[in-house]
């Protein structure tokens, strides 16, 4: 059952792209479907020569910061759970030089996320003192950068 947001309007497309293409709709954990949403843009992006897949994930995170802040802003709440837009950015950044194949798309997942949701320091500090578009954003790129890191680190002792 998808719950009603009020103030949302997914047929406005910066709506539509700040709750992830209508993931972030999704009853519990919305997180967590806006980066499932994710992995299949990573799998149209992976086979970008580097430089053009780094300048698709900036685009998208210097995008993200004003979607993230005009949604926020219309629906009146400061970082809605639904505002995916953050996850996506996130787990493009995790995904930089990964690995091909299922199980680095599954390591990169589950790395992003648990960054993403246990906050530790300094992404927590970062989501509690930086407000608008841009505090929505920079606590998924920090946890991206966090992940990413990992992901490069069990990728080079273990593939």
């Amino acid at each position: 059952m998808i719950k009603r947001i009020p103030g949302l309007n997914l047929a406005n497309p910066i709506h539509l792209l700040a709750f992830g293409f209508g993931s972030g709709v999704m009853p519990k954990a919305p997180g967590t479907w806006g980066t499932l949403v994710a992995v299949p843009i990573f799998l149209l992006l992976q086979d970008l020569p580097m430089m053009a897949y780094l300048a698709v994930v900036m685009f998208t995170a210097v995008v993200g910061v004003w979607l993230c802040h005009v949604a926020a802003k219309d629906l009146g709440v400061h970082d809605h759970p639904g505002i995916v837009w953050d996850e996506i950015v996130g787990y493009l950044i995790t995904m930089i030089a990964a690995p091909p194949g299922w199980l680095w798309l599954l390591i990169g997942f589950v790395l992003f996320r648990l960054f993403d949701i246990l906050k530790p320091w300094p992404i927590r500090a970062i989501d509690h003192g930086v407000d608008g578009g841009l505090g929505i954003m920079l606590d998924d790129i920090l946890a991206g950068v966090m992940a990413l890191a990992c992901l490069q680190l069990l990728a080079y002792f273990f593939s």
